[in-house]
């Protein structure tokens, strides 16, 4: 598990595959299409800063700051208390955006460097203004710098209406923002019956390690958006396969394996978060790293066979190059000092096998 510290979304259910909350100064896109909850999400969010002594800027492109309130109370989150305390707004419409990002974001930013409360930004939705860009290489520039600004105060969640075709995984409408994004997560709603309509999947989460399930989800008031996980690894899951690791360990060095390869499985340990056993994965790894056991067993063999009848004194090899090359100091012949007879070669030695150069150095 990742040791940099997580702000939680407040979300609950959602922080349990996420690695406990998000990364400070990271952007987190909520994709979905009408009905989904996006807005929930997002006052969800916004209320368990303001109620964990964070301040909160909420940038609406559509509705007006009473309207956003108004619909929060309904939902169990009584943000008028914090209302220019606390909580500020920014009500943007059509291409006043375009000086929002410009100007007056910029000025905020800087106004606030010197304050080291934590501010958690609310974009929703950012919609009006991808509708507004229709040139992909401008809609790209505004939104990356918008989210650059941003994520100074602090960490952001954007909301993003989806308009995908039928048989598309996510809108194509939302690619550049999903892409410049820090984490995306999509909402789906299907309206077949039953109580859990609704399912939220983790597209991407940078830097942290996530569940990769269809998580069904529901709106409860006083609470908000619940969703249905269970925690990546149990209590008593964690150190479950921590048997076939430490096995793992001691067959790489048996097999010779470099000192980073052996760091690099006691991460793997550390961190593996299946619920299934990882044999299958190391012996895949094994084999890409070139430790599989039909090669590096033989190997490993000769490689014993070669110290046991090894002499103790290096080896000189002077009379090969004119040179000399200490093998217990690991010290490597320099191109100038290799002289061989025959110029046109290029200083080449052609040999047929290796048992002539084996005799050659004898």
């Amino acid at each position: 598990m990742s040791g940099e510290k997580r702000i939680p979304t407040g979300i609950a259910g959602l922080d349990r595959v996420i690695e406990g909350g998000v990364r400070d100064n990271t952007t987190f896109l909520v994709v979905g299409s009408s009905g989904t909850g996006k807005s929930t999400f997002a006052m969800q969010y916004l209320n368990y800063g303001l109620e964990h002594g964070e301040n909160g800027l909420y940038i609406s492109m559509e509705e007006p700051p009473e309207q956003i309130m108004r619909e929060a109370k309904m939902l169990g989150f009584n943000l008028d208390k914090y209302y220019e305390k606390e909580l500020f707004f920014f009500h943007s419409k059509g291409k006043d955006f375009v000086k929002l990002v410009d100007e007056q974001l910029p000025a905020l930013v800087e106004a606030n460097r010197n304050y080291s409360v934590k501010t958690r930004v609310i974009i929703d939705p950012l919609t009006p203004l991808i509708w507004a860009i229709q040139d992909k290489q401008e809609q790209r520039e505004i939104i990356t710098k918008l989210f650059y600004t941003l994520k100074q105060l602090g960490p952001v969640l954007i909301t993003t209406e989806e308009h995908s075709s039928p048989g598309e995984t996510v809108g194509e409408d939302v690619l550049i923002p999903i892409y410049m994004s820090d984490g995306a997560v999509h909402l789906t709603y299907r309206p077949i019956g039953g109580a859990f309509n609704r399912a939220l999947e983790i597209i991407k989460m940078r830097a942290t390690r996530h569940g990769e399930e269809v998580y069904p989800y529901i709106f409860v008031r006083g609470v908000g958006v619940v969703v249905r996980t269970t925690p990546l690894v149990s209590a008593e899951d964690m150190r479950k396969y921590d048997d076939v690791f430490d096995k793992a360990i001691r067959t790489a060095a048996d097999l010779g394996a470099g000192e980073r390869m052996l760091e690099r499985l006691v991460y793997v340990k550390e961190n593996w978060s299946y619920p299934f056993s990882p044999k299958e994965t190391l012996q895949i790894f094994f084999e890409s790293q070139g430790l599989n056991d039909a090669v590096t067993r033989q190997d490993l063999a000769r490689r014993k066979e070669e110290e046991a009848s090894s002499p103790e004194v290096p080896l000189d090899i002077g009379e090969l190059s004119g040179g000399t090359l200490q093998i217990e100091n690991a010290e490597l012949i320099q191109d100038d000092e290799l002289s061989f007879s025959d110029s046109n070669d290029e200083g080449l030695i052609e040999i047929d096998s290796l048992s002539e150069l084996e005799e050659l150095i004898q």
